[in-house]
């Protein structure tokens, strides 16, 4: 399982972010696929999940109405579009195979930061 993350950075808060997971090793659209988050000093928190088809996402209360998760299954990719970003939402964000309750990452993840 090869995940790579990228479109991470710093921003204001109130500012967006876009977040990419490019997939291989393995067959990407048969997959549920999953953003995790990990803050400085605390354990992983699961973000958001997406069915293999794409027609159905879950998301964490603390991002439900603020983030939206898409895959697109010809190009082996993920994505996390970030909107209202909040100081908390700082962390190293991984992408994931699988669901919440039983997820891989595999990458080196791709950090974002909110601050002003």
């Amino acid at each position: 399982v090869q995940l790579v993350e990228s479109g991470g950075g710093m921003v204001q808060p109130g500012g967006s972010l876009r977040l990419s997971c490019a997939a291989s090793g393995f067959t990407f659209s048969r997959y549920v696929m999953s953003w995790v988050r990990q803050a400085p000093g605390k354990g992983p928190e699961w973000v958001s999940a997406i069915n293999t088809g794409g027609g159905s996402t879950y998301y964490a209360d603390s991002v439900k109405g603020r983030f939206t998760i898409s895959r697109d299954n010809a190009k082996n990719t993920l994505y996390l579009q970030m909107n209202s970003l909040k100081p908390e939402d700082t962390a190293l964000y991984y992408c994931a195979r699988g669901p919440r309750w039983s997820y891989t990452t595999g990458g080196q993840g791709t950090q974002v930061t909110v601050s002003s």
